[in-house]
C-alpha cells in the first residue's frame, strides 16, 4: 500500500528493521523519511533509496531530539522484540521498550507530530475468549508484554492529556520478506531454513496451538491508514481474524519445499498461550483496515 500522507516529515524508528523498512519503503519518495536506528537487529540492506538515516538509540535523548525535529508523523518501531530476552534481561527490555517510548512521546509533543505506536497481542496474555478483541482483560506474561501495555496506555494517555494524535496497533504474528525472527512469527522463518536442510521441522507440543499471522503488507497498510485516522487516542488490533495451528503451518511450508521432510515433535515450550486471534472488527469500522493477503497466497509469495 502507498502512504495515505504526502508532503511530510517521517521518521521510523526502527527503520531498518522487518516492518519498519516497509513502513519506510511506503511514504517513500512523497515524503521526507527519516531512519532512526542503532541496527543491533536491523540491517542496512533494509533501508530504502531516498531515506535519511540517524544511527542512534532510542534512549539517547540528544539523538532523539536530532531525529524529531521538525518532524510531521512518528512510526515508532523500534523496539526489543523477544519474550525471552524480556525474561532474561527485563531492565534492558524496559529501558527500550518503555522508556525510549516515553522518550518518543515526550519529543512528539514537542513537535506536536502524530505518532503511530507498534504495540502487541502480548499485552492480553492468555486470552479469555477467542476472537480477542481490544477490550479484552490485560494480563501479559512476560515482561515485554508488560511493556508494550504500559506504552500502549502512554499513547492513549498523551491523547487525552497533551491532545497529541497518538494511535496504537497492537500485531498479531507477522511475517514476510526481511523477517529475522521473534516467537511465532519467527518460526515461520525456522520452518523455513528446516524444510530448505531436508528437515525435519521442529514443533512445539502437540502443534495444536494456534495464531493469527498477517502478511507484513497488510500491517503496512494499517500504519498507513494511522497516519491520518481522525480516531486518534485508539487503540486497534492488526491481524487477520483467523487461526492457524502450528502443526499445520509446519505442513504448508514442508509441502511447499520439501514433501519429504519430516516433522519433529519436542518439548511444548514452558508457558505457551494455547490459541490467539485478533477480532479486527474496531479496525475495519475505525479505520477501513481489511486483510489481502492470505496466509496461502502470503506464504507461497515468500517462499518463492
Amino acid at each position: 500500500m502507498t502512504a495515505t500522507v504526502t508532503d511530510k516529515t517521517v521518521l521510523v524508528t526502527g527503520g531498518a528493521g522487518f516492518v519498519g523498512s516497509h513502513i519506510a519503503d511506503a511514504h517513500l519518495p512523497d515524503n521526507e523519511v527519516r531512519i532512526l536506528d542503532n541496527f543491533s537487529s536491523g540491517t542496512r540492506a533494509n533501508v530504502p533509496d531516498g531515506a535519511t538515516v540517524i544511527e542512534g538509540d532510542i534512549r539517547d535523548d540528544a539523538t532523539v531530539a536530532e531525529a524529531m525535529d521538525g518532524v510531521d508523523l512518528v512510526f515508532h518501531q523500534a523496539a526489543i522484540v523477544s519474550v525471552a530476552r524480556s525474561v532474561e534481561d527485563p531492565t534492558t527490555s524496559n529501558a527500550v521498550n518503555a522508556n525510549g517510548t516515553l522518550a518518543i512521546l515526550e519529543a512528539a509533543r514537542r513537535q506536536d507530530a502524530r505518532v503511530v505506536f507498534a504495540s502487541s497481542a502480548a499485552i492480553y496474555g492468555a486470552p479469555d475468549a477467542i476472537p480477542v478483541a481490544e477490550t479484552e482483560s490485560k494480563d501479559p506474561s512476560s515482561p515485554y508484554g508488560l511493556e508494550k501495555l504500559t506504552s500502549d496506555h502512554y499513547c492513549r494517555l498523551y491523547a487525552d492529556l497533551y491532545d497529541l494524535p497518538t494511535v496504537a496497533l497492537r500485531y498479531f504474528n507477522i511475517y514476510g520478506p526481511r523477517q529475522s525472527g521473534g516467537d511465532y512469527a519467527g518460526v515461520i522463518k525456522a520452518f523455513t531454513e528446516q524444510a530448505r536442510d531436508g528437515g525435519p521441522l521442529t514443533v512445539h507440543g502437540d502443534g495444536e496451538q494456534t495464531r493469527d499471522f498477517v502478511n507484513v503488507a497488510d500491517v503496512v497498510q494499517a500504519n498507513c491508514l494511522a497516519a491520518r485516522t481522525d480516531a486518534t487516542g485508539e487503540a486497534f488490533n492488526v491481524g487477520t481474524g483467523s487461526r492457524t495451528s502450528v502443526r499445520e503451518l509446519a505442513e504448508i511450508i514442508r509441502d511447499e519445499l520439501d514433501p519429504t521432510a519430516e516433522i519433529a515433535h519436542v518439548d511444548a515450550r514452558e508457558g505457551d498461550i494455547r490459541h490467539s486471534a485478533a477480532d479486527i472488527t474496531k479496525a475495519r469500522e475505525r479505520l477501513g483496515f481489511e486483510p489481502t493477503i492470505s496466509l496461502a497466497d502470503g506464504l507461497h509469495d515468500y517462499l518463492n
